[in-house]
């Protein structure tokens, strides 16, 4: 790409954050989503782990359906549950799982949620690519999948099309925690991670980088 190219992208700024209380990224998200707004930030991806936790979409009393043990048995566990305002299912984070919360104007060229969606699994397919996974999509079903198993989740948020929520790529997640709910509400499939596949233990900064990299070129952005 030349200079000039280069020069011609919004810049998205990275925020690597680490481990991160998912009542405090909710907040956070909301703080920025108004400063995107407002023009007092440029867009945004951050990066983080969450604690264990089980997240409900929009559609809670649906979602909490999909949450197939008792609270007894989580909190044992020290798995929380919380409702969101994304769009989705019921889903899980951990350690080790990789969330992307991309705080995007989407405006004036990507205003598109299908595209937005379809975008957000393209970052995670070529990111599988980068450690030698074929990664792809279902016919009717959201994420990114190996097979038949999904490796990238993802439940989104758009407000007047600034973006907020987004994905989670699975690592070195425990995935015996997803056998606690119905992950997505989708009963015949399976969930995987990058370590399963490959077999080999991975770097999480080494994830992130190529999250970033691809990122910025599904998105035609600048990262700094």
């Amino acid at each position: 790409m030349t200079p000039g190219v280069i020069s011609a992208l919004r810049q998205l700024e990275i925020r690597r954050l680490g481990l991160v209380g998912y009542d405090e990224a909710l907040e956070l998200q909301r703080e920025l989503v108004e400063a995107r707004r407002a023009n007092r930030v440029p867009d945004l991806l951050l990066l983080l782990e969450h604690a264990p936790v089980i997240t409900l979409g929009v559609r809670s009393e649906v979602a909490r359906a999909n949450v197939i043990t008792t609270g007894e048995r989580l909190a044992e566990l020290g798995i929380e549950v919380h409702e969101t305002g994304r769009g989705g299912d019921v889903t899980y984070h951990g350690p080790g799982q990789i969330v992307g919360y991309p705080i995007l104007d989407l405006r004036p060229d990507r205003c598109d949620v299908h595209k937005y969606v379809r975008d957000l699994e393209e970052v995670m397919i070529r990111t599988c690519a980068d450690f030698g996974i074929s990664a792809g999509r279902i016919a009717g079903l959201t994420g990114t999948w190996v097979g038949a198993d999904k490796i990238g989740a993802i439940g989104i948020r758009i407000s007047r099309w600034i973006t907020s929520h987004g994905f989670a790529f699975n690592v070195r997640t425990d995935l015996d925690h997803f056998k606690l709910i119905v992950p997505c509400g989708i009963s015949d499939r399976g969930v995987t991670s990058l370590e399963r596949v490959t077999g080999r233990t991975i770097a999480l900064d080494e994830v992130q980088d190529a999250l970033v990299r691809r990122f910025s070129e599904v998105f035609e952005r600048c990262a700094a």
